[in-house]
């Protein structure tokens, strides 16, 4: 009896909990008595019982206290005593709670202090330890890493601490109590925490940098509640509104970055090639899409983050683009417009998510290559000498009279004309327009060609249809146009 009313100054040791447990079962054992005549000396008994568990318990709670006030080292060393005392105390739910906020406060002052001398410091012992973390405080990247790995590591270890000194506890709200404590825990570091971020990310170190500090803190806080749940709150909200500020920050600097290419928007370069501004906006995009696509954030929120980082930047470059294009000539605007837009989609093309932006470029080249299409088949049905027959036979109409009797359509005219258009069979080559050769992408220019030449075919066939038609009085339209539509076709293949 006397181990159970001495614990209040001496240790604990594996006998007080056999007297205890002892206590305890004739607690129990003595029900029977007050069932039957003795009940007098039951109660005598339960009553001094109570009394010896009462002192035994309060006892055991002042220990447990004095050993978690104790446990200020950064490794925590929980000793089976005190996770015994921690089983026995579970009957007393308050005493309980009382010693797990001990433990919670104790270790809440060491971990504030760890990391503060991580911090300030760096790590225990001498050559080869951690260097001080704010070291490289000119490398925001790392600085902020380096701190959220800390505490990853913090959070992580005083979890464990808490599953050792409760692992025989069998009450249930167990994983509560670990999860609430470590929130208590870890609410310390949250100020000097937000203090260091809030200053690298205010400082505006651009906006690739940025939006790597805005991926990391996303990834730490989802690796965080991982292991505490949501319980530590007050650390996962700090985290999140972190994250939240610079990824505002980030989006802030992009779009001032978007609304200075509308304030002195260039004139396309001589060779009609991709703008100086577009070169850089597409390598910062290309920055922030890299570092987009190697973040360890989920998969559903780096697609919508995706989309907004697209339309920021996108949008405003086809606006650039088209301003800039709009005092160019029909075939230069469109060969301009084709490389700008080429660019933009080979940039895209390297990453996820851009399905659907990489649909609308598309749509785009291919309305600019239609300009340039038609606009080849001008330039060699002109220079071919086929142009304005090609066009008076299109708008003719059968109450106008036969073509051969109309000025710049008789036989001498056509015979004329078909002279050009053998040599233009002769080298098609020759007949390309010069903004063709400074597109960027061969496979679009080898389309233009192939779809050009097609219209001219089909204009060869219009006019040798309307030739050989006898209403249109031709003598000999054999000897006129020689070549039929199929060997014009096969020629310029």
């Amino acid at each position: 009896m006397s181990l159970l009313r001495g614990t209040r100054e001496g240790p604990v040791t594996e006998d007080f909990f056999k007297a205890l447990g002892r206590v305890k079962q004739i607690h129990n054992d003595v029900k029977v008595l007050l069932r039957t005549n003795q009940q007098t000396a039951g109660l005598e008994i339960m009553e001094q019982m109570a009394l010896l568990q009462e002192t035994a318990y309060e006892g055991l709670y002042r220990w447990a206290q004095g050993e978690c006030r104790a446990l200020t080292q950064e490794s925590c060393d929980i000793s089976p005593v005190l996770t015994q005392a921690m089983e026995a105390l579970q009957d007393r739910p308050v005493l309980y709670k009382y010693t797990l906020d001990e433990f919670g406060t104790a270790r809440r002052s060491t971990v504030v202090r760890g990391f503060i001398d991580a911090l300030t410091r760096g790590g225990p012992g001498g050559t080869g330890a951690p260097r001080p973390i704010e070291m490289h405080s000119h490398d925001p990247l790392r600085y902020v890493g380096d701190m959220l790995a800390w505490l990853h590591q913090a959070t992580a270890s005083e979890k464990e601490h808490l599953e050792a000194l409760l692992k025989q506890v069998t009450a249930q709200g167990v994983e509560e109590n670990i999860q609430e404590v470590v929130g208590h825990i870890t609410e310390g570091v949250c100020r000097p925490l937000k203090v260091r971020i809030e200053q690298v990310i205010v400082a505006e170190p651009g906006a690739v940098l940025l939006y790597k500090i805005s991926n990391l803190l996303k990834f730490y806080h989802h690796t965080i509640s991982g292991i505490v749940g949501n319980n530590a709150a007050t650390l996962l909200t700090t985290i999140e509104e972190m994250h939240l500020l610079s990824k505002k920050i980030f989006f802030n600097s992009l779009s001032l970055h978007a609304s200075k290419l509308m304030d002195k928007v260039e004139l396309p370069p001589p060779d009609l090639g991709p703008s100086s501004a577009l070169n850089q906006t597409l390598a910062l995009l290309r920055e922030v899409l890299a570092s987009h696509d190697s973040s360890v954030v989920p998969l559903d929120a780096r697609q919508a983050d995706f989309v907004q980082v697209l339309s920021c930047v996108l949008d405003p470059l086809l606006q650039m683009c088209t301003v800039s294009a709009s005092n160019l000539g029909t075939a230069d605007m469109a060969t301009f417009m084709v490389n700008s837009l080429y660019m933009m989609k080979t940039t895209l093309a390297l990453f996820e998510f851009t399905d659907r932006r990489l649909e609308m470029l598309q749509f785009q080249i291919e309305a600019h290559l239609d300009t340039l299409i038609n606009e080849q088949a001008s330039y060699v049905l002109t220079r071919a000498g086929l142009s304005s027959i090609y066009n008076t036979i299109q708008q003719h109409k059968p109450e106008q009279g036969a073509l051969a009797n109309l000025p710049n359509l008789d036989s001498v005219a056509l015979k004329a004309a078909m002279v050009q258009f053998d040599r233009y069979l002769s080298a098609p080559d020759k007949l390309l327009m010069p903004q063709l050769d400074v597109l960027l992408s061969a496979t679009v220019k080898e389309q233009i060609i192939r779809q050009s030449t097609e219209l001219v075919c089909r204009a060869y066939s219009e006019v040798h249809a309307a030739v050989m038609n006898p209403a249109n009085e031709y003598k000999e339209p054999e000897s006129i146009l020689r070549r039929p539509p199929q060997q014009v076709r096969a020629l310029l293949s």
